[in-house]
């Protein structure tokens, strides 16, 4: 997510001359009016020091009064409604966002947004920890055939989560309690750095949002991982094949905000390593109902990413509540899940891509959600909850794209 507010009106710095034109006679006298006027002309760009030009830092550590680099890119060639839109709507919760990568077939090309930030390099060199029986592994089937509903199989961790923890606001999840959670990772002046969260859903398949992939980086998988700074037995990491964004992503409504991600290999399953289960089709949550969200993610609006996976508690909020007007209103639609809201627990940057963890009467945990985008006034707005793509939506189409 990334965040900021309404831009400062515009300050003075320093004297006013007022204009000289010939005949003196003609002159503008020089009263505060006229040098209030004067600004006006100077400063055509809200926010900023008058006659000094626009440059933005870091778009997740700038000043409260500037506007982030995120909605001057999108906005950029679009109507006046549409960027009042983006500054009082949410924004994509990647620690980048930008266009669709190579290996994606699309009907158009959304557009480019910033570039990612500089995070801490995270280490190489994959180990593996102990494998599960060839049974629970073969029950994977065929590349793309998902796992059905046993022991062993999807959605059922062998490290138990604590769910009494509580991401922003939340707790250190314990660690490999939430074994199908993936760091989807980008080369950057040979290092590998944490962009965005995602899901194995698969032996060989990622889910994870559109908006964190870009066709100018090279990726990697992190699976099996608690701390993401150290190297840790039971992780291993995976190249990536290709990637199929949604072909009807639609960047600026966030609209259509999944992606599948083919690893180069199958991984092998481990007490680390597991696969979460897929909702049934067209499968909606009551409102209030408990779901966690993980992910490295800021830990605070503009704080530090983590090192450990956090998670928190989301109850969902249902689409009758989440579309009101002091909510998110038409911003939501029915293809997505709102959770959280509650000014608390949320969210943030670097969340993007990673899952909405709902655990069935079954006992098995299904991935209900993506971390699509969140409020532009903080991660932990009241009112603005976590807004996810619903997985139900689009059960269909990942069929279809893992089949191919």
């Amino acid at each position: 997510m990334n965040v900021g507010l309404k831009p400062s009106e515009c300050k003075r710095h320093g004297p006013t001359v007022p204009r000289q034109d010939p005949p003196p006679q003609q002159q503008e006298p020089d009263n505060s009016t006229d040098s209030s006027r004067h600004v006006r002309r100077a400063c055509r760009t809200p926010g900023t020091p008058c006659g000094e030009r626009r440059h933005h830092s870091n778009p997740l550590s700038r000043r409260k009064a500037q506007k982030p680099r995120e909605v001057e890119s999108l906005t950029r060639g679009h109507t006046a409604r549409k960027r009042r839109l983006l500054r009082e709507y949410g924004q994509p919760w990647a620690r980048h966002a930008a266009a669709p990568p190579q290996h994606v077939t699309q009907t158009r090309e959304p557009a480019l947004l910033p570039r990612p930030t500089a995070g801490a390099a995270l280490p190489p060199g994959p180990r593996r920890g102990r494998p599960q029986s060839k049974d629970a592994v073969s029950a994977l089937g065929a590349a793309g055939n998902f796992p059905p509903r046993k022991a062993s199989s999807c959605g059922v961790p062998i490290f138990q989560p604590n769910l009494s923890a509580r991401v922003v606001g939340g707790d250190n999840a314990r660690p490999h309690s939430w074994p199908w959670q993936i760091s989807l990772q980008y080369l950057s002046n040979g290092s590998w750095r944490h962009t965005c969260g995602g899901t194995l859903i698969a032996d060989n398949y990622v889910l994870t949002a559109a908006h964190c992939i870009s066709n100018t980086l090279t990726y990697r998988v992190a699976l099996g991982k608690n701390n993401l700074v150290e190297d840790e037995e039971g992780s291993v990491f995976a190249n990536v094949d290709s990637i199929v964004v949604h072909e009807k992503w639609n960047s600026f409504l966030v609209r259509n905000d999944i992606a599948l991600i083919k690893l180069a290999e199958p991984v092998q399953l481990s007490d680390t390593i597991q696969v979460a289960c897929l909702p049934e089709a067209g499968s909606l949550l009551p409102q209030d109902y408990p779901c966690y969200v993980t992910g490295w993610g800021r830990l605070w609006t503009n704080g530090p990413i983590a090192d450990e996976l956090q998670q928190g508690l989301q109850p969902v909020v249902d689409h009758a509540t989440c579309t009101q007007r002091d909510w998110w209103g038409t911003m939501v639609r029915d293809t997505m899940v709102c959770a959280g809201g509650d000014g608390i627990i949320s969210s943030c940057n670097g969340d993007s891509g990673g899952p909405l963890n709902c655990q069935a009467e079954s006992g098995f945990w299904e991935v209900q959600g993506i971390v699509s985008f969140g409020s532009s006034l903080g991660c932990n707005t009241v009112k603005k909850p976590t807004v996810f793509t619903r997985v139900s939506s689009y059960i269909d189409w990942i069929k279809e794209k893992t089949q191919q």
